[in-house]
């Protein structure tokens, strides 16, 4: 089989493209977390005092909602949980830490990425995601992890890969452009993103993975041989590709399951004071008369109580301390955002 040299490659863009994914996999290594330091994490039981795969996996289900309400592209999301998981498995972390640590993450990987009026504050960040430490908190460990990463903040990721691999078959292929959504393809890293499991794989390994099943899904024979190519320059051998292969379409497989992509009613829980509640206005309590909804209409019985459940005033608090008599807060519910940011 042909190599992917310059020469196959569709002019200037194509050696440009050629040279950036050999940069890559140059840095993949520097910036993956420790293998050694992950095994341990995978390694502990569930009930220990002590950080475990299930903790961490949770956590970035709640930096994925966090991504998702704050309006952040896919690129902070999968910083965010390199960052993590470099700090991870280079220190012992106890599990009271870890809401602080992960908050930190997605900050950090925010002003690396976002553009300045879309970096969230630290203030909004620890109110949305009810992490239940300070400002002086948050500065103090994005110190911390600072440090120890060296400052090297801004890592290589599969998310880099995939746009690159993506980018050089469209540079290769005579097939619709629309026929491989690069859209679907961040969503299923993302989902492997939320197992500790795949962040012991190399990016490029992760990224190619990826392709291979959803071209294998489109049946695309051109596809394929690119992709072959692109294994073969990237010296993936195939023992490393069938295994990581396998794992990601389980993953994918449950990601697409009818119990992952079941949604939940209650989406957003509205918390607010005594006081303030007592202040609201009458009207805001009541209900008005609406016109009856004729039986020829679009909705059915299900629908309309679905569709009652969506709000709801919670009594108490979701954190620790109480919401100020003074302010009227809206807390997103991380449990149902979670639900809400994996695609049907």
């Amino acid at each position: 089989m042909k190599d992917l040299g310059a020469e196959h490659l569709a002019g200037r863009e194509g050696v440009q493209l050629l040279g950036l994914l050999n940069l890559y996999l140059e840095q993949e290594e520097r910036f993956q977390p420790r293998e050694k330091g992950l095994s341990l994490i995978e390694a502990t039981p569930e009930n220990d005092n002590t950080l475990c795969p299930g903790l961490r996996n949770a956590k970035v289900e709640d930096l994925r909602s966090l991504a998702n309400f704050f309006g952040s592209c896919t690129e902070t999301f999968v910083l965010a949980v390199n960052i993590l998981d470099r700090f991870l498995a280079l220190m012992k972390v106890k599990p009271k830490h870890l809401s602080c640590i992960g908050v930190c993450s997605f900050l950090l990987a925010a002003r690396i990425v976002e553009e300045d009026c879309n970096i969230p504050s630290t203030h909004d960040v620890i109110r949305i995601s009810q992490c239940k430490c300070t400002a002086s908190d948050i500065k103090r460990m994005e110190k911390i992890i600072s440090e120890k990463l060296h400052y090297e903040l801004e890592a290589t990721t599969a998310l880099n890969f995939l746009h690159l691999y993506h980018t050089i078959i469209l540079c290769h292929t005579s097939e619709r452009k629309e026929i491989l959504s690069l859209d679907k393809l961040e969503a299923q890293l993302k989902a492997c993103n939320c197992r500790l499991i795949f962040s012991k794989a190399k990016p490029s390994v992760l990224a190619l993975c990826l392709l291979n099943l959803e071209v294998e899904t489109l049946k695309s024979v051109e596809l394929l041989e690119i992709l072959l190519l692109v294994k073969k320059h990237s010296k993936i051998n195939d023992a490393e590709f069938f295994y990581w292969r396998e794992l990601v379409s389980k993953c994918l497989a449950e990601y697409s399951s009818p119990e992952c992509c079941k949604p939940d009613l209650k989406k957003l829980v509205w918390i607010v004071s005594r006081r303030t509640a007592q202040n609201l206005h009458n009207s805001y309590y009541s209900v008005p008369e609406l016109p009856t909804i004729p039986e020829g209409g679009c909705f059915d019985e299900s629908e309309s109580e679905d569709s009652c459940e969506d709000m709801s005033c919670g009594e108490e608090s979701l954190s620790s301390s109480p919401p100020s008599d003074q302010e009227c807060t809206f807390f997103f519910n991380f449990k149902v955002a979670q639900t809400l940011c994996f695609p049907s």
